[in-house]
């Protein structure tokens, strides 16, 4: 089936990056996520980060998607992603059946091969390791939620074997695409993603189209193409207001990258959202500028969030409500109760 022909659901990701505390963060983030509910949002995706508060601040997302399970009633929760190869597995299926069952079969869940090359390290594993460790993870938490014999006999209590309809796979390459096809899993593009050396000026959907293709060419007969696309936004009443924002996130993101010893091209405003691949300004700015987006155009999931400009609170709130009231709509998102009329125009966006 050709990803056209799917509507297309309307996301809110979160790095949990707010400048505060962590409960604060916390805080902040779910009163992002209910505000989300109440726009119409279709899901709410939060990321795990381990040690490093400046990278994510959550290292713990089922527990927090736990504490949200009855403050929503609509909205479907997602892990964007779970550090798969990190994690004890079969802690990993208990923890996601039990959540799923609280949420009434809200949950999605979202796997990646893992982060940084230290943040290993105290999980007794080398980065080197992860694809390997993570295969044979993501094996033993779908042989789990199916009611398969565990050793010693045992079986996953509950079993949640519908659970394998809501797995994503995160990646940046080709032969990710190819796995998570294969698997029958959604597939998850990144916000922005390194430039190979011999094309420093590809665009993001120059490198991730391929991504797509091979997904869906490996993807098995009469299973439906789920794909995420990820993109940083920020939706203001103003380009001036939107510029002012993400000229002070973008610059803080620049120093951590300077510190790490990293090369940042450019110094301007527009050099830096070009390099971060941000979409900033009023919805028709950010219209205009997602419309240009071939791979994003293919997507099944409209997911967006604030990173790196990470504006206050209160601005992340407006921009939500812009997006779903104006961006996401000309991008072909049909709210739940539109009418016959916004169907028509969101199958023509």
């Amino acid at each position: 089936m050709s990803t056209s022909t799917l509507p297309k659901r309307l996301g809110f990701f979160s790095r949990v990056l707010d400048q505060a505390d962590a409960k604060t963060r916390y805080g902040l983030v779910s009163e992002q996520i209910i505000h989300a509910e109440k726009q119409g949002f279709d899901s709410a995706w939060v990321a795990q980060h381990h040690f490093n508060g400046d990278e994510g601040g959550l290292p713990a997302p089922l527990v927090f998607l736990a504490a949200l399970a009855p403050q929503t009633s609509r909205i479907r929760l997602g892990t964007g992603v779970i550090t798969l190869p990190m994690e004890n597995a079969v802690r990993v299926a208990e923890d996601t059946a039990v959540l799923d069952s609280l949420l009434d079969g809200r949950l999605e869940i979202g796997f990646g091969t893992g982060g940084t090359p230290q943040a290993f390290l105290p999980f007794g594993l080398e980065s080197s390791q992860r694809t390997e460790v993570y295969g044979n993870h993501l094996a033993l938490v779908r042989n789990a939620w199916a009611g398969g014999e565990l050793t010693g006999g045992n079986r996953l209590y509950p079993a949640a074997p519908h659970l394998r309809d809501h797995v994503w796979q995160a990646t940046f390459s080709v032969g990710g695409g190819l796995r998570a096809g294969r698997d029958g899993d959604g597939l998850m593009l990144s916000r922005t993603q390194p430039r190979p050396p011999e094309t420093p000026d590809a665009k993001l959907s120059d490198l991730q189209n391929p991504i797509i293709d091979a997904y869906l060419s490996a993807l098995p007969a009469g299973r439906h193409p789920r794909i995420l696309g990820s993109r940083s936004l920020f939706v203001a009443d103003s380009r001036k207001e939107a510029l002012h924002f993400a000229d002070r996130g973008l610059r803080r993101i620049v120093e951590h990258f300077k510190a790490a010893g990293f090369a940042v091209p450019g110094e301007t405003t527009a050099d830096l959202i070009k390099a971060f691949d941000v979409h900033v300004g009023t919805p028709d700015d950010v219209i205009e500028a997602l419309q240009a987006d071939a791979a994003l155009a293919r997507v099944t999931d409209l997911v967006f969030q604030v990173h790196s400009i990470d504006p206050p609170h209160e601005y992340i709130l407006r921009s939500l409500e812009l997006t779903a009231a104006h961006v996401a709509p000309a991008l072909g998102w049909v709210p739940q109760g539109a009418t016959e009329n916004e169907r028509r125009f969101a199958a023509q966006a």
